[in-house]
């Protein structure tokens, strides 16, 4: 979020949930990225907040509580407010259930990673809902990289080599076949909780339709050999492709993300010894 947005965006959470009738005296920034995700306190509720043109929130919402609803392992809204988007100062704010981590990210075991993104997938699968194929993702990616005056920093070679590596595996991942199902387009470390009611998963607004390689692909490695089913020439091909998405974005001059560049640059040279 821009920066000098966020005392705003802070200020519309914080009036929300005070009319909610829930008691909020601070607020902790917890990440800023697209939207902003603080801490209320004392009422001990997560916020989500995002420009109204921006955001997805009512999909989200939904789907979160189909997913509960069906045991999948996702994070919970609120239960003492209204499960509903609520609109103030040009911002969308959502109010969820806040979880104090139990261990952090990096040690959590992949085996149980696995487990956990298997059961969002199984529940998933059961729902229909209109979503975007991840080729469509693909694609976006693809014409940022072509935009020069959205990646004006982006070397001629870098940019060939980001463009010919999205429009092949992109191209061939869509065209392999096989089962595809309702995906949640983002399950990295940073979309997962680990809680006392175990890893639960957040985030939904990128859900997107395609094979489980593709989920798979944004999670570490390791995952990957514990997830039953999974076909791992599909999954390499699928970690090189969301490897050039990402740097794409990083290249992107509206880019927000610290390091955003360095991390750019590292991984231009991965895409380059996978290749």
């Amino acid at each position: 979020m821009q920066a000098s947005e966020v005392p705003r965006a802070v200020a519309a959470a914080m009036s929300t949930a005070s009319s909610l009738g829930l008691a909020v005296d601070d607020a902790i920034v917890l990440h800023d990225s697209n939207k902003l995700t603080l801490r209320l306190l004392p009422c001990d509720v997560l916020a989500r907040v995002a420009p109204v043109a921006h955001q997805v929130a009512q999909f989200e919402i939904d789907l979160a509580q189909r997913l509960a609803g069906s045991g999948c392992p996702v994070a919970a809204l609120e239960p003492r407010v209204e499960p509903r988007v609520h609109e103030r100062d040009g911002f969308a704010v959502t109010l969820w259930t806040y979880y104090a981590p139990v261990t952090p990210r990096r040690e959590v075991p992949p085996a149980d990673y696995a487990h956990a993104l298997k059961r969002l997938h199984e529940g998933m699968r059961k729902l229909d809902v209109p979503t975007p194929h991840f080729t469509d993702r693909v694609e976006q990616a693809q014409r940022l990289v072509a935009d020069r005056d959205r990646t004006p920093e982006l070397a001629d070679a870098d940019r060939e080599l980001l463009g010919d590596t999205l429009r092949s595996l992109g191209r061939a991942n869509g065209l392999r076949g096989g089962a595809e199902q309702l995906l949640h387009g983002e399950p990295h470390p940073g979309n997962v909780l680990t809680t006392a009611n175990g890893l639960l998963f957040i985030d939904l607004e990128t859900c997107c339709r395609g094979p489980v390689e593709f989920d798979l692909a944004h999670a570490p490695e390791e995952v990957g050999e514990h997830y039953p089913g999974a076909d791992q020439a599909r999954l390499n091909e699928c970690r090189i492709l969301v490897l050039a998405m990402i740097t794409a974005w990083r290249w992107d001059r509206g880019d927000q993300l610290p390091n955003g560049r360095r991390l750019a640059a590292e991984w231009l040279s991965q895409i380059r010894a996978a290749l």
